[in-house]
């Protein structure tokens, strides 16, 4: 069996119960040894086959899976965050269905809401945005033409940019030429959640210049939008003067 599980944003005790009691039950564990944090390898008990993926192409990342099926062992593919963002898991579960093999997934915390909890941000703020972005600049991974970031800017929405600090000379001239303010808040947070985190805050006219001060080049996820500045309206849902299916207006 082999399971797919979710790491978690950085920090040991943010992966989830059933993510730690599988990484304690495995024969083999396959983890993503570029942005997984290590200190997750301590739940693996002592006799467990580890393999670094950064260092391996899916062929390899394959054959140890099949070796592992055929000799009757549990595998864990750890995977950073939540698998389902920019985690490479499609071609693998198309692979595992072909070769008949059974599997599962355990989801994880995503980096984007590790930064949210980091920031005590919302990203849903009422009169602000109702609506999260989650995007990637173009760079030698290509992007839809229809996904531009000049074309998801003009909805200002909240954006949320993986994958993207190393770009941020064009990015902020999309940001821009999109429609998003000179003055609109933006925050950095590089390793999100992690011991060495550390939080950087500008605008998006001030975007690159910031992060080329920082000296951060990856593992940073970039926030923009006005979901991080001070005016918002109250939430409906606990004001006094609006009904809910739970509870009557009192105003």
């Amino acid at each position: 069996m082999i399971h797919f599980v979710g790491a978690g944003s950085g920090a040991v005790d943010l992966i989830t119960v059933r993510g730690a009691k599988l990484l304690n039950e495995a024969d083999v564990i396959i983890y993503a040894g570029s942005l997984v944090n290590p200190e997750l390898l301590n739940y693996a008990k002592k006799d467990c086959e580890i393999y670094d993926s950064a260092k391996m192409t899916l062929e390899e990342v394959l054959e140890v899976v099949k070796a592992a099926e055929e000799a009757g062992k549990t595998t864990v593919r750890l995977h950073t965050g939540d698998s389902s963002i920019y985690g490479a898991v499609r071609e693998q579960f198309d692979e595992l269905d072909e070769l008949g093999f059974e599997y599962d997934v355990t989801p994880g915390v995503s980096s984007f809401c590790g930064a949210a909890a980091t920031l005590k941000a919302e990203y849903t703020l009422p009169d602000v945005s109702q609506t999260v972005i989650i995007t990637r600049e173009a760079g030698r991974t290509p992007v839809p033409e229809r996904e531009s970031i000049e074309k998801l800017a003009a909805h200002q929405a909240t954006m949320i940019l993986f994958l993207s600090t190393s770009l941020t000379e064009k990015l902020q001239e999309d940001l821009l030429s999109g429609g998003y303010r000179n003055e609109t808040p933006v925050a950095i947070v590089y390793k999100a959640t992690w011991p060495d985190e550390k939080i950087f805050k500008c605008t998006v006219g001030s975007l690159h210049d910031t992060v080329v001060k920082s000296g951060i080049k990856n593992t940073a996820l970039i926030i923009v939008g006005g979901c991080m500045g001070d005016e918002y309206a109250r939430s409906k849902l606990y004001d006094p003067s609006f009904t809910t299916g739970f509870r009557k207006a009192t105003e």
